[in-house]
């Protein structure tokens, strides 16, 4: 955390906390059963410790975005997703997770900035819901390009079967890329390109 938090300076990167499940063996990404109140209390233990971190190197935290598989149980259970966003109300920052679900609608409720998130490396349902898998197998980078240029100009998700939006008043969008994809540097590379050049053609 402490080198992470070192290169986030180093680089001008916007630091954010990503706290997890209590299961480093599985790295976040299976399930298990946790009351509300016990998950506010494990995401304020991580997210405090990153708190403290970012105070060494006189930095602000960004946002809140949970990983692995409590981004999926946050995304689906109103009362999970309220814990997380109060964690979020707590240190003062932005949610990031995904649009149209619980987690929009916490961050609603509390008055929290929801910031949308939209994954390149992963694939989605027909419905538009994210599949969350333990193994992210490899994309095309040429697939991946066009999904981005579709979310950048049109604000669609690239889905199983077609297409769907990504979701109602969203206004913020994070593009994600997990560093264990395959060819993670080659895809983030291509997403900052695109990104930059649909900022630079909107006049950011």
């Amino acid at each position: 955390m402490d080198k992470t938090v070192a290169l986030a300076k180093e680089n001008g990167v916007l630091p954010g906390a990503h706290p997890s499940l209590p299961d480093r063996q599985g790295f976040g990404r299976r399930e298990m059963a946790m009351e509300p109140d016990e998950l506010a209390a494990c995401f304020i233990y991580q997210v405090g410790a990153l708190s403290g971190m970012l105070r060494r190197y006189e930095l602000d935290m960004n946002h809140l975005k949970p990983h692995g598989s409590v981004y999926g149980m946050t995304a689906r259970s109103i009362e999970l997703a309220r814990a997380a966003v109060g964690v979020a109300k707590l240190f003062n920052v932005a949610f990031m997770g995904l649009a149209g679900t619980c987690h929009q609608q916490a961050c609603e409720e509390a008055g929290v900035k929801f910031i949308a998130e939209w994954f390149a490396d992963l694939d989605y349902s027909p419905e538009g819901k994210l599949l969350i898998t333990k193994k992210h197998d490899p994309i095309p980078l040429s697939e991946i390009e066009q999904r981005v240029k579709r979310i950048l100009s049109e604000g669609l998700v690239t889905t199983k079967t077609g297409i769907v939006p990504l979701g109602q008043g969203v206004t913020d969008v994070s593009i994600c890329v997990h560093s264990d994809s395959p060819g993670a540097v080659e895809i983030a590379q291509l997403v900052k390109r695109l990104v930059d050049e649909s900022n630079k053609n909107l006049g950011f």
